[in-house]
């Protein structure tokens, strides 16, 4: 089969690798269809790395999937050969004290597509995975929006992670396809307001257009002074979407007293701060997000029951042979790029 390798720090070639076999019962193989574009696996190409997963060259990233089944194991009975999957990444193994503490999300066993040491990525045209990852979705349902299940439940988790959201104000600092997922799963919770903040103005105007009641640039004003004359008793949570220091710092200048702070973002550095004299004052609440844990099928049932509004977050679409270019433009924050889809 076909697959796009990371074969050094912003080296993307297209190569010929061994086709997945179906070794267990419960195995599913699977015809990759669409490939999001992740910020963790730019972070991969740019840099080799995320914090302590460092990765060996050559790897297959990539998790953001959908896909259809070719083939299944005896076992298998969730699915067959020609349904249209959502593909879950990650593979927990049902038994440690995570799983069994119902934390799958932070097994101890994890296996996730496209980590370093663990499994390889879906930017191949076929993968093999267990049945408990594959989500039947809707005859009528785009494989390229299914793939956005992904971040989606991220955003939902994110979300329902952290405080009832019927009539809280919050923000969001970082218009990624993250944040708007946050932005649309806040408001779909019943946020009051939600003011959102990035560097890049297009990404803004996507956020004002899906329900952002207050944007704001931190190069080109002072989105605390900003924020603040609107909201003079401060926000009751915030959720940091873009892992930058300077983001946290007016995230705890935002936060009321016994505020929640949401880190959601993936800061490309090992150590981060906070003003401690602030934090404690405030008594702030820090609350960390891995991935998301039990929001596939309420994000799925979001895109297909709920009709909300998600592939507008797909502003440009390249196949597998130019994963190079898809990655670069991503890096760049090119084109008024959003989410780039790799499209078999």
């Amino acid at each position: 089969m076909k697959s796009a390798l990371l074969t050094g720090v912003r080296q993307i070639q297209f190569k010929d690798t061994p086709q997945p076999m179906l070794r267990q019962a419960t195995d599913v193989l699977l015809r990759i269809a669409a490939v999001g574009v992740c910020g963790s696996d730019v972070h991969y190409y740019k840099t080799g790395r995320i914090g302590r997963q460092v990765v060996e060259f050559p790897f297959v990233v990539g998790h953001e999937c959908s896909a259809v089944v070719e083939d299944v194991g005896r076992g298998v009975t969730r699915v067959q050969p020609g349904d249209r999957v959502y593909v879950e990444p990650a593979v927990s193994c049902g038994t440690c004290d995570q799983c069994l503490a119902a934390r799958p999300h932070t097994c101890r066993q994890m296996q996730f597509l496209g980590c370093p040491g663990q499994l390889p990525g879906c930017l191949s045209e076929y993968a093999v995975m267990p049945e408990e990852c594959c989500y039947p979705i809707q005859d009528d349902l785009p494989l390229e929006t299914a793939a956005l299940a992904e971040p989606l439940s991220v955003g939902w988790y994110a979300v329902h992670r952290s405080i009832p959201m019927h009539g809280a104000r919050v923000a969001i600092l970082g218009a990624g396809p993250i944040g708007i997922c946050v932005l649309l799963c806040a408001i779909e919770a019943g946020a009051e307001k939600v003011a959102v903040t990035d560097v890049l103005d297009y990404r803004l105007q996507v956020a004002r257009e899906r329900g952002a009641a207050w944007i704001g640039n931190p190069r080109k004003t002072d989105i605390v002074k900003d924020i603040l004359e609107v909201e003079p008793l401060q926000l009751d949570a915030v959720f940091d979407c873009c892992g930058e220091q300077e983001a946290l710092d007016q995230a705890v200048e935002l936060l009321k007293p016994g505020g929640k702070l949401m880190l959601v973002g993936i800061p490309e550095v090992q150590r981060v701060s906070f003003d401690i004299d602030l934090l404690r004052r405030k008594e702030i609440d820090i609350q960390n997000v891995r991935r998301q844990n039990g929001g596939v099928q309420p994000a799925l049932d979001l895109i297909e029951k709920s009709r909300m509004p998600i592939d507008f977050l797909i502003t440009h679409r390249f196949s597998l042979e130019r994963t190079r270019d898809a990655f670069e433009l991503v890096s760049r924050y090119e084109d008024g790029v959003v989410k780039a889809m790799i499209v078999m």
